[in-house]
């Protein structure tokens, strides 16, 4: 193996090895984080709230406002279909 095949292939392994570094340290924080939240939705529930409904909070107010409309409309219109209103 000649002196420029070894340096690329230090540099690749040595790249690659920053890429892994960094991802393993961004998985300990996102771990850090998501203990975090579960704790807050535990004192959430110690406080009487509902958790399910205020994940599905959580996650509407992720979402576009027309977003959601379109979805209500049509899930409006998939209950009215099965007599559910």
């Amino acid at each position: 193996m000649d002196d420029a095949a070894f340096n690329t292939e230090s540099v690749a392994a040595d790249q690659l090895k920053a890429f892994i570094e960094r991802i393993e340290r961004l998985e300990e924080e996102k771990a850090g984080i998501a203990g975090d939240i579960k704790d807050v939705y535990s004192e959430a529930k110690g406080n009487g709230f509902d958790t399910k409904v205020l994940r599905k909070i959580v996650s509407l107010r992720k979402r576009d406002y027309a977003e959601r409309q379109e979805e209500d409309a049509i899930l409006e219109l998939y209950m009215q279909a099965l007599g559910m209103v």
